[in-house]
């Protein structure tokens, strides 16, 4: 119950911190760099979405029954291009308007997906022996750096 409980929790922290950050900052579809940085981390989520299949999707990080490891596509270079959408996503949407408040809520955010991902991670090398293979050969967030 407890694992549940956190996991939820994340996922309300990164709405939560995702909403502020578009209320804060509900001008920036007006400048062309936070919009275009905006969608384009909107184009790669859709890539991941299109690359893994429906019965893996969960935005809790928890391992739904009968999934299976996607390792192609994007996924190929790094683990998780959903949290690398969102997070280049907010990244547009900060750009609009630089300063300690959004910057804050921007780096709690990152906080909440490397949790997210951590637990996740360690989900599936509990289920998958094929993931410690995975892990060496990808980024867990960032393709070429982290």
């Amino acid at each position: 119950m407890k694992q549940k409980f956190y996991s939820y929790l994340l996922v309300s922290l990164q709405y939560i911190f995702m909403a502020v950050l578009l209320y804060l900052n509900k001008h920036y579809l007006l400048q062309i760099v936070p919009f275009s940085i905006f969608i384009i981390g909107f184009i790669i989520g859709i890539y991941a979405i299109y690359n893994n299949e429906l019965h893996n999707f969960n935005i809790i990080p928890e391992i739904k029954d009968g999934a299976s490891l996607v390792t192609h596509g994007i996924y190929k270079y790094i683990r998780h291009p959903m949290y690398f959408s969102v997070a280049l996503m907010m990244f547009g949407v900060i750009v609009y308007n630089i300063n300690i408040s959004n910057i804050f809520i921007y780096l709690l955010l990152i906080l909440v997906i490397v949790l997210k991902a951590k637990k996740e991670e360690a989900l599936w090398s509990q289920i998958s022996s094929q993931y410690s293979i995975y892990k060496q050969k990808t980024k867990m967030i960032i393709p070429c750096i982290l």
